[in-house]
Protein backbone atom coordinates (compact mmCIF):
# COMPACT_ATOMS: atom_id res chain seq x y z
CA UNK A 1 0.00 0.00 0.00
CA UNK A 2 1.83 3.55 -0.71
CA UNK A 3 0.66 6.90 0.11
CA UNK A 4 -2.22 8.41 -1.59
CA UNK A 5 -2.80 12.13 -0.39
CA UNK A 6 -2.70 11.20 2.73
CA UNK A 7 -4.99 8.03 3.39
CA UNK A 8 -4.50 4.24 2.91
CA UNK A 9 -5.96 1.50 4.77
CA UNK A 10 -3.69 0.88 7.19
CA UNK A 11 -5.54 -0.91 9.58
CA UNK A 12 -5.27 -4.42 7.75
CA UNK A 13 -1.91 -4.89 8.87
CA UNK A 14 -2.76 -5.14 12.06
CA UNK A 15 -4.55 -8.24 11.86
CA UNK A 16 -3.78 -9.54 8.24
CA UNK A 17 -0.19 -9.30 8.59
CA UNK A 18 0.48 -6.39 4.99
CA UNK A 19 3.41 -5.89 4.12
CA UNK A 20 5.34 -2.60 4.91
CA UNK A 21 3.15 0.61 4.34
CA UNK A 22 5.39 2.92 1.59
CA UNK A 23 4.72 6.36 4.21
CA UNK A 24 5.91 8.83 1.04
CA UNK A 25 4.13 9.19 -2.38
CA UNK A 26 7.89 9.45 -4.23
CA UNK A 27 10.15 6.85 -2.16
CA UNK A 28 13.75 7.43 -2.77
CA UNK A 29 14.05 3.75 -1.71
CA UNK A 30 10.56 2.00 -0.25
CA UNK A 31 12.64 -0.74 1.42
CA UNK A 32 13.90 2.19 4.41
CA UNK A 33 10.46 4.38 3.64
CA UNK A 34 7.79 2.48 4.87
CA UNK A 35 6.74 1.16 8.48
CA UNK A 36 4.61 -1.43 10.06
CA UNK A 37 1.68 -0.94 12.44
CA UNK A 38 0.76 -3.33 15.15
CA UNK A 39 -2.57 -3.20 17.22
CA UNK A 40 -3.09 -4.85 20.73
CA UNK A 41 -6.35 -7.30 20.21
CA UNK A 42 -6.52 -9.37 23.36
CA UNK A 43 -3.98 -9.22 26.16
CA UNK A 44 -4.46 -12.55 28.73
CA UNK A 45 -6.98 -13.08 26.86
CA UNK A 46 -9.14 -10.09 27.42
CA UNK A 47 -10.09 -7.65 24.41
CA UNK A 48 -8.02 -4.20 23.84
CA UNK A 49 -10.09 -1.48 22.71
CA UNK A 50 -6.71 0.25 20.92
CA UNK A 51 -9.00 3.32 18.92
CA UNK A 52 -7.85 5.96 21.35
CA UNK A 53 -4.65 4.44 23.00
CA UNK A 54 -1.36 6.51 22.62
CA UNK A 55 1.18 5.49 19.66
CA UNK A 56 4.51 4.16 20.50
CA UNK A 57 6.86 5.28 17.39
CA UNK A 58 9.57 3.58 17.91
CA UNK A 59 12.78 3.72 15.66
CA UNK A 60 15.48 0.85 15.73
CA UNK A 61 18.14 3.33 14.07
CA UNK A 62 21.67 2.80 16.06
CA UNK A 63 24.52 4.33 14.47
CA UNK A 64 22.97 6.72 11.94
CA UNK A 65 23.13 3.67 9.42
CA UNK A 66 19.43 2.53 7.84
CA UNK A 67 17.00 0.80 9.38
CA UNK A 68 14.16 -1.17 7.71
CA UNK A 69 10.79 -3.47 8.62
CA UNK A 70 10.55 -4.32 4.89
CA UNK A 71 11.30 -7.77 5.88
CA UNK A 72 9.50 -7.53 9.87
CA UNK A 73 7.35 -10.54 10.75
CA UNK A 74 5.83 -9.14 13.88
CA UNK A 75 6.31 -6.50 16.22
CA UNK A 76 9.36 -5.50 17.35
CA UNK A 77 11.13 -6.98 13.77
CA UNK A 78 12.61 -3.86 12.61
CA UNK A 79 16.33 -4.48 11.47
CA UNK A 80 19.13 -2.21 11.92
CA UNK A 81 21.76 -2.51 8.49
CA UNK A 82 25.46 -2.57 9.57
CA UNK A 83 25.74 -4.37 12.97
CA UNK A 84 25.85 -2.40 15.81
CA UNK A 85 25.11 1.40 16.38
CA UNK A 86 27.96 3.85 17.82
CA UNK A 87 29.43 2.06 20.48
CA UNK A 88 28.43 -1.07 20.61
CA UNK A 89 27.80 -3.24 23.69
CA UNK A 90 29.06 -1.36 27.04
CA UNK A 91 26.19 -3.07 28.74
CA UNK A 92 23.47 -3.01 26.18
CA UNK A 93 22.43 -4.49 22.72
CA UNK A 94 21.60 -3.57 19.61
CA UNK A 95 18.59 -1.71 19.12
CA UNK A 96 16.48 -4.26 17.33
CA UNK A 97 17.26 -6.99 19.70
CA UNK A 98 14.19 -8.93 21.65
CA UNK A 99 12.86 -8.16 24.59
CA UNK A 100 14.09 -9.95 27.58
CA UNK A 101 10.81 -10.21 29.42
CA UNK A 102 8.33 -13.07 28.03
CA UNK A 103 6.15 -10.67 26.50
CA UNK A 104 5.11 -12.16 22.88
CA UNK A 105 2.50 -11.30 20.33
CA UNK A 106 1.31 -13.11 17.58
CA UNK A 107 2.68 -11.72 14.31
CA UNK A 108 -0.11 -9.73 12.48
CA UNK A 109 -2.63 -10.74 15.27
CA UNK A 110 -1.68 -8.27 18.44
CA UNK A 111 -2.71 -10.86 20.65
CA UNK A 112 -0.54 -10.45 23.79
CA UNK A 113 0.33 -12.42 27.05
CA UNK A 114 1.77 -9.95 29.14
CA UNK A 115 3.64 -12.60 31.43
CA UNK A 116 3.38 -10.69 34.64
CA UNK A 117 6.73 -8.95 35.07
CA UNK A 118 7.22 -8.53 31.56
CA UNK A 119 8.09 -5.21 32.09
CA UNK A 120 11.28 -5.84 33.87
CA UNK A 121 13.83 -6.63 31.94
CA UNK A 122 17.71 -7.73 33.45
CA UNK A 123 20.02 -4.96 34.46
CA UNK A 124 22.45 -4.10 31.77
CA UNK A 125 20.26 -5.36 28.99
CA UNK A 126 18.27 -3.57 26.35
CA UNK A 127 14.32 -4.06 26.36
CA UNK A 128 12.67 -3.79 22.80
CA UNK A 129 9.66 -0.77 23.43
CA UNK A 130 7.77 -1.74 20.63
CA UNK A 131 6.90 -5.44 22.20
CA UNK A 132 6.36 -3.93 25.84
CA UNK A 133 4.19 -1.20 24.35
CA UNK A 134 1.98 -3.57 22.25
CA UNK A 135 1.97 -5.64 25.39
CA UNK A 136 0.76 -2.33 27.39
CA UNK A 137 -2.24 -2.46 25.06
CA UNK A 138 -0.91 0.59 22.75
CA UNK A 139 -0.58 0.84 19.03
CA UNK A 140 2.99 1.03 17.83
CA UNK A 141 4.23 2.00 14.98
CA UNK A 142 7.57 0.71 13.71
CA UNK A 143 8.91 3.19 10.99
CA UNK A 144 12.37 2.28 8.68
CA UNK A 145 14.34 5.16 7.78
CA UNK A 146 17.23 5.63 5.32
CA UNK A 147 21.21 5.82 6.93
CA UNK A 148 24.23 6.99 6.20
CA UNK A 149 25.83 3.72 4.46
CA UNK A 150 23.57 3.67 1.51
CA UNK A 151 24.32 3.80 -1.85
CA UNK A 152 22.91 3.81 -5.33
CA UNK A 153 24.50 2.19 -8.64
CA UNK A 154 26.68 5.30 -9.23
CA UNK A 155 28.60 5.32 -5.44
CA UNK A 156 25.77 8.05 -4.39
CA UNK A 157 25.27 8.65 -0.86
CA UNK A 158 21.52 8.55 -0.64
CA UNK A 159 21.05 8.26 3.15
CA UNK A 160 22.96 10.67 4.84
CA UNK A 161 22.08 13.93 6.64
CA UNK A 162 19.12 15.32 7.02
CA UNK A 163 17.22 11.60 5.43
CA UNK A 164 16.69 9.92 8.89
CA UNK A 165 15.18 12.57 10.69
CA UNK A 166 12.77 13.79 7.25
CA UNK A 167 11.87 10.00 6.84
CA UNK A 168 10.88 10.25 10.49
CA UNK A 169 9.50 12.82 9.92
CA UNK A 170 7.27 11.64 7.22
CA UNK A 171 6.40 8.64 9.20
CA UNK A 172 4.80 11.11 11.65
CA UNK A 173 2.83 12.52 8.93
CA UNK A 174 1.32 9.70 7.25
CA UNK A 175 0.12 8.38 10.94
CA UNK A 176 -1.78 11.42 11.19
CA UNK A 177 -2.74 11.81 7.67
CA UNK A 178 -4.46 8.59 8.45
CA UNK A 179 -6.54 9.38 11.85
CA UNK A 180 -9.29 6.97 12.35
CA UNK A 181 -7.57 4.32 9.74
CA UNK A 182 -4.72 3.86 11.57
CA UNK A 183 -5.82 2.80 14.90
CA UNK A 184 -4.49 4.98 18.63
CA UNK A 185 -4.81 8.70 19.17
CA UNK A 186 -2.79 10.64 16.53
CA UNK A 187 -2.69 13.52 19.39
CA UNK A 188 -0.54 11.47 21.37
CA UNK A 189 2.40 9.98 19.54
CA UNK A 190 5.48 8.82 21.82
CA UNK A 191 8.61 8.53 19.93
CA UNK A 192 11.51 6.42 21.31
CA UNK A 193 15.18 5.38 19.80
CA UNK A 194 18.73 4.95 21.44
CA UNK A 195 21.68 5.79 21.11
CA UNK A 196 21.65 7.39 17.32
CA UNK A 197 18.34 6.61 17.21
CA UNK A 198 17.64 8.13 20.64
CA UNK A 199 19.26 11.87 18.98
CA UNK A 200 16.44 10.93 15.94
CA UNK A 201 13.99 10.79 18.86
CA UNK A 202 14.70 14.48 20.65
CA UNK A 203 15.27 16.02 17.30
CA UNK A 204 11.81 14.82 16.19
CA UNK A 205 10.35 15.94 19.73
CA UNK A 206 12.45 18.97 19.46
CA UNK A 207 11.30 20.12 15.37
CA UNK A 208 7.53 19.22 15.73
CA UNK A 209 6.36 21.50 12.39
CA UNK A 210 9.49 23.46 11.82
CA UNK A 211 9.42 24.87 8.38
CA UNK A 212 12.83 24.03 8.00
CA UNK A 213 12.41 20.72 6.65
CA UNK A 214 9.75 21.61 4.16
CA UNK A 215 11.21 21.44 0.77
CA UNK A 216 12.63 18.07 1.89
CA UNK A 217 9.68 16.61 3.14
CA UNK A 218 7.69 18.26 -0.10
CA UNK A 219 10.17 16.32 -3.01
CA UNK A 220 9.20 12.99 -0.84
CA UNK A 221 5.53 13.55 -1.31
CA UNK A 222 4.87 13.56 2.16
CA UNK A 223 1.64 13.85 3.72
CA UNK A 224 -0.31 17.04 4.18
CA UNK A 225 -0.13 16.66 8.12
CA UNK A 226 1.36 17.93 11.08
CA UNK A 227 5.14 15.82 12.25
CA UNK A 228 4.89 17.37 16.16
CA UNK A 229 4.72 14.42 18.25
CA UNK A 230 3.26 14.26 21.84
CA UNK A 231 5.85 13.10 23.69
CA UNK A 232 9.85 11.67 23.87
CA UNK A 233 11.84 8.68 24.93
CA UNK A 234 15.36 8.89 24.79
CA UNK A 235 17.96 6.51 25.73
CA UNK A 236 21.48 7.77 25.10
CA UNK A 237 21.48 10.10 22.62
CA UNK A 238 24.11 11.09 20.43
CA UNK A 239 23.46 14.22 19.12
CA UNK A 240 24.56 17.89 19.44
CA UNK A 241 27.55 17.37 17.07
CA UNK A 242 29.17 20.11 16.35
CA UNK A 243 29.88 20.07 19.81
CA UNK A 244 30.60 16.26 20.82
CA UNK A 245 34.24 16.57 20.58
CA UNK A 246 34.24 19.33 22.80
CA UNK A 247 31.74 18.35 25.53
CA UNK A 248 33.72 14.39 25.49
CA UNK A 249 37.28 15.80 26.42
CA UNK A 250 35.37 17.97 29.22
CA UNK A 251 34.18 14.47 30.41
CA UNK A 252 36.58 12.09 29.91
CA UNK A 253 39.69 13.82 28.64
CA UNK A 254 41.76 13.13 31.52
CA UNK A 255 40.83 8.91 31.11
CA UNK A 256 42.53 6.07 28.95
CA UNK A 257 41.69 5.16 26.12
CA UNK A 258 40.30 1.32 26.02
CA UNK A 259 41.98 0.70 22.47
CA UNK A 260 45.37 2.64 23.61
CA UNK A 261 45.47 2.27 27.16
CA UNK A 262 46.65 5.59 27.54
CA UNK A 263 45.35 9.21 27.80
CA UNK A 264 44.90 10.83 24.25
CA UNK A 265 47.07 13.86 22.98
CA UNK A 266 46.34 16.32 25.34
CA UNK A 267 47.08 19.34 23.45
CA UNK A 268 43.86 18.17 21.19
CA UNK A 269 41.89 17.24 24.19
CA UNK A 270 42.66 20.74 26.13
CA UNK A 271 42.07 22.45 22.88
CA UNK A 272 38.40 20.75 22.45
CA UNK A 273 37.56 21.34 25.78
CA UNK A 274 37.77 24.92 25.58
CA UNK A 275 35.52 24.69 22.83
CA UNK A 276 32.90 22.95 25.21
CA UNK A 277 33.28 25.58 27.75
CA UNK A 278 32.61 28.69 25.17
CA UNK A 279 29.60 27.18 23.91
CA UNK A 280 28.35 25.60 27.15
CA UNK A 281 28.83 29.45 28.48
CA UNK A 282 26.68 30.32 25.40
CA UNK A 283 24.02 28.54 26.45
CA UNK A 284 23.16 30.66 28.98
CA UNK A 285 21.80 27.39 30.80
CA UNK A 286 20.23 27.13 34.84
CA UNK A 287 20.86 23.86 36.14
CA UNK A 288 17.92 21.64 37.37
CA UNK A 289 16.49 22.01 40.86
CA UNK A 290 17.91 25.36 41.44
CA UNK A 291 21.48 24.99 40.58
CA UNK A 292 21.63 28.15 39.18
CA UNK A 293 23.99 29.34 35.88
CA UNK A 294 25.68 25.87 34.30
CA UNK A 295 29.01 26.57 33.12
CA UNK A 296 32.25 24.43 32.12
CA UNK A 297 33.49 25.50 35.71
CA UNK A 298 30.83 24.28 37.67
CA UNK A 299 29.62 21.31 35.34
CA UNK A 300 31.15 18.42 37.26
CA UNK A 301 29.97 19.33 40.20
CA UNK A 302 26.31 19.91 38.90
CA UNK A 303 26.98 15.85 37.26
CA UNK A 304 27.86 14.53 40.68
CA UNK A 305 25.12 16.35 42.74
CA UNK A 306 22.00 16.32 40.44
CA UNK A 307 22.66 12.91 38.83
CA UNK A 308 25.46 10.78 40.03
CA UNK A 309 25.55 10.62 43.47
CA UNK A 310 21.26 10.26 43.61
CA UNK A 311 21.71 7.36 40.76
CA UNK A 312 24.27 5.56 43.19
CA UNK A 313 21.93 6.54 46.00
CA UNK A 314 18.91 4.37 44.26
CA UNK A 315 21.30 1.67 43.06
CA UNK A 316 22.81 0.99 46.32
CA UNK A 317 19.60 1.45 48.08
CA UNK A 318 17.63 -1.34 46.25
CA UNK A 319 20.58 -3.74 47.15
CA UNK A 320 20.18 -6.21 50.25
CA UNK A 321 22.21 -4.99 53.11
CA UNK A 322 24.99 -7.91 52.19
CA UNK A 323 25.40 -6.89 48.72
CA UNK A 324 25.81 -3.70 49.13
CA UNK A 325 28.57 -3.97 51.64
CA UNK A 326 30.21 -6.42 49.21
CA UNK A 327 30.00 -3.54 46.75
CA UNK A 328 30.66 -0.54 49.07
CA UNK A 329 33.92 -2.89 50.08
CA UNK A 330 35.02 -2.98 46.39
CA UNK A 331 34.05 0.60 45.73
CA UNK A 332 36.02 2.42 48.48
CA UNK A 333 35.38 6.02 46.70
CA UNK A 334 31.80 5.98 47.60
CA UNK A 335 31.16 7.29 51.38
CA UNK A 336 27.58 5.40 52.28
CA UNK A 337 25.62 7.56 55.19
CA UNK A 338 22.29 8.01 55.93
CA UNK A 339 20.90 6.11 53.50
CA UNK A 340 22.88 8.48 50.86
CA UNK A 341 25.95 8.04 48.53
CA UNK A 342 28.42 10.51 47.86
CA UNK A 343 32.17 11.12 45.93
CA UNK A 344 33.73 13.18 43.95
CA UNK A 345 33.87 14.14 40.69
CA UNK A 346 37.68 12.64 39.94
CA UNK A 347 36.68 9.39 41.49
CA UNK A 348 33.87 9.07 39.96
CA UNK A 349 35.85 8.82 36.96
CA UNK A 350 38.43 6.34 37.76
CA UNK A 351 35.96 4.48 38.61
CA UNK A 352 34.30 4.51 35.18
CA UNK A 353 37.97 3.69 34.10
CA UNK A 354 38.76 4.04 29.96
CA UNK A 355 36.64 5.43 27.65
CA UNK A 356 35.29 4.26 24.92
CA UNK A 357 36.65 6.80 21.66
CA UNK A 358 40.02 8.42 20.95
CA UNK A 359 40.09 12.18 20.07
CA UNK A 360 38.68 13.85 18.35
CA UNK A 361 35.70 11.18 19.06
CA UNK A 362 33.14 12.56 16.11
CA UNK A 363 35.08 14.77 13.97
CA UNK A 364 38.12 12.77 13.91
CA UNK A 365 40.90 13.87 11.75
CA UNK A 366 41.11 10.89 9.31
CA UNK A 367 37.40 10.70 8.67
CA UNK A 368 37.26 7.32 10.09
CA UNK A 369 34.20 8.31 12.42
CA UNK A 370 30.57 7.03 11.54
CA UNK A 371 29.23 10.73 12.23
CA UNK A 372 31.98 12.02 9.14
CA UNK A 373 30.10 9.35 6.90
CA UNK A 374 26.46 11.01 8.45
CA UNK A 375 27.73 14.24 6.49
CA UNK A 376 29.58 12.94 3.54
CA UNK A 377 27.09 13.92 0.62
CA UNK A 378 27.19 12.73 -3.34
CA UNK A 379 29.83 10.06 -3.73
CA UNK A 380 31.93 11.22 -1.15
CA UNK A 381 31.64 9.37 1.88
CA UNK A 382 32.94 11.21 4.19
CA UNK A 383 33.29 15.10 5.33
CA UNK A 384 34.12 17.53 7.71
CA UNK A 385 31.89 18.88 9.99
CA UNK A 386 33.67 21.27 12.61
CA UNK A 387 36.06 23.93 12.09
CA UNK A 388 38.36 22.44 14.02
CA UNK A 389 38.10 18.62 12.75
CA UNK A 390 38.68 20.31 9.04
CA UNK A 391 41.34 22.49 10.61
CA UNK A 392 43.61 19.87 11.20
CA UNK A 393 42.69 16.96 8.79
CA UNK A 394 45.35 14.55 8.10
CA UNK A 395 44.06 12.72 4.55
CA UNK A 396 45.36 15.04 2.11
CA UNK A 397 42.04 17.54 1.74
CA UNK A 398 42.51 20.46 -1.20
CA UNK A 399 40.41 22.55 1.32
CA UNK A 400 40.43 22.36 5.71
CA UNK A 401 37.03 23.85 5.48
CA UNK A 402 34.18 22.92 6.46
CA UNK A 403 31.82 22.81 3.09
CA UNK A 404 29.27 25.57 2.58
CA UNK A 405 25.87 22.85 2.98
CA UNK A 406 27.05 21.80 6.62
CA UNK A 407 25.97 24.63 8.83
CA UNK A 408 22.24 23.78 7.17
CA UNK A 409 22.82 20.28 8.02
CA UNK A 410 24.58 20.85 11.25
CA UNK A 411 20.79 22.54 12.09
CA UNK A 412 18.73 19.98 10.59
CA UNK A 413 20.05 17.27 12.77
CA UNK A 414 20.14 19.23 16.35
CA UNK A 415 17.30 18.84 18.88
CA UNK A 416 19.17 22.00 20.89
CA UNK A 417 18.79 24.51 17.34
CA UNK A 418 14.85 23.97 17.65
CA UNK A 419 15.05 24.35 21.64
CA UNK A 420 17.16 27.11 21.72
CA UNK A 421 14.10 29.28 19.13
CA UNK A 422 11.81 28.03 21.46
CA UNK A 423 9.85 25.93 18.78
CA UNK A 424 6.75 26.16 19.48
CA UNK A 425 5.72 22.33 17.54
CA UNK A 426 8.00 20.72 20.22
CA UNK A 427 7.36 18.01 22.52
CA UNK A 428 6.34 18.87 26.15
CA UNK A 429 7.23 15.42 27.40
CA UNK A 430 10.47 14.52 27.72
CA UNK A 431 11.67 11.40 29.20
CA UNK A 432 15.78 10.64 29.01
CA UNK A 433 17.81 7.83 30.13
CA UNK A 434 21.83 7.00 29.74
CA UNK A 435 23.87 4.98 31.87
CA UNK A 436 26.83 6.33 34.20
CA UNK A 437 29.49 4.24 32.47
CA UNK A 438 28.34 5.31 28.71
CA UNK A 439 31.49 7.06 27.07
CA UNK A 440 30.12 6.58 23.53
CA UNK A 441 29.37 10.36 24.36
CA UNK A 442 29.67 12.69 27.26
CA UNK A 443 27.01 13.02 30.09
CA UNK A 444 26.92 16.57 29.76
CA UNK A 445 24.47 15.64 26.38
CA UNK A 446 21.63 14.79 27.83
CA UNK A 447 22.23 17.09 30.61
CA UNK A 448 22.04 19.63 28.71
CA UNK A 449 19.00 18.72 26.72
CA UNK A 450 17.08 17.90 29.91
CA UNK A 451 17.94 21.64 31.28
CA UNK A 452 17.02 23.53 28.52
CA UNK A 453 13.69 21.88 27.93
CA UNK A 454 13.42 22.51 31.50
CA UNK A 455 14.26 26.30 31.56
CA UNK A 456 11.34 25.96 28.73
CA UNK A 457 9.15 24.81 31.74
CA UNK A 458 8.39 21.33 29.33
CA UNK A 459 7.93 18.16 31.67
CA UNK A 460 11.27 16.09 31.92
CA UNK A 461 12.25 12.80 33.38
CA UNK A 462 16.14 12.20 33.60
CA UNK A 463 17.83 10.22 35.33
CA UNK A 464 20.92 8.12 34.72
CA UNK A 465 21.46 4.57 35.39
CA UNK A 466 24.25 3.47 37.49
CA UNK A 467 27.23 1.57 36.42
CA UNK A 468 24.94 0.92 33.40
CA UNK A 469 26.59 0.97 29.21
CA UNK A 470 25.42 2.32 26.05
CA UNK A 471 22.32 1.37 25.10
CA UNK A 472 20.65 0.06 28.25
CA UNK A 473 17.15 0.47 29.60
CA UNK A 474 16.71 -0.86 32.98
CA UNK A 475 13.45 0.62 34.17
CA UNK A 476 11.18 0.08 31.00
CA UNK A 477 7.68 -0.57 33.02
CA UNK A 478 8.45 2.91 34.42
CA UNK A 479 8.45 4.26 31.42
CA UNK A 480 5.54 2.55 29.86
CA UNK A 481 3.38 4.15 33.50
CA UNK A 482 4.72 7.14 32.49
CA UNK A 483 3.55 7.22 29.24
CA UNK A 484 -0.08 6.52 30.44
CA UNK A 485 0.65 9.01 32.82
CA UNK A 486 1.35 11.89 30.49
CA UNK A 487 -1.02 10.75 27.98
CA UNK A 488 -4.14 10.46 29.79
CA UNK A 489 -4.49 6.84 28.81
CA UNK A 490 -4.74 5.73 32.90
CA UNK A 491 -8.74 7.29 31.98
CA UNK A 492 -9.06 5.08 29.44
CA UNK A 493 -7.41 1.79 30.96
CA UNK A 494 -10.06 2.58 34.28
CA UNK A 495 -13.09 3.13 31.51
CA UNK A 496 -12.41 0.07 30.23
CA UNK A 497 -12.31 -2.20 33.08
Amino acid sequence: MRHRSGTAAASERCRGGVAAITYVASPVDAKYQSLNVSVPVKIDGKAVDATNAPIVFANAVGGYRPSSVADATGVGGAEMTGGMPTGGAGGGASPSASAGPSASSSAGTGEVQSGGNAMVNAQGGMVNLGKLGLAAGYVVVEPGARGRTLTDSAGTYYGTAPAAIVDLKAAVRYVRANKGVIPGNTDRIVSTGTSAGGALSSLLGASGDSPIYDKYLKELGAADASDAIFATGAWCPITDLEHADGAYEFNWGTNVTASAGKVVDQTVSKALRAQFAEYQASLRLRGRNGFGPLTARNYDDYLVQTYLQPSATKYLAALSEADRATYLAANTFITWSGGRATFTWADFLTHVGARKKTTPAFDAFDLSAGENNEFGAGTTEARHFTAYGAKNDTTGLSTKRVASDIPEKLDLMNPMHHIGEENPGRSRHWWIRLGTKDSDTSLTVSANLAAALDDLGDDVNHLYYWDEGHGSNVDPGDFLTWIAKVTGDSKRRRSAK
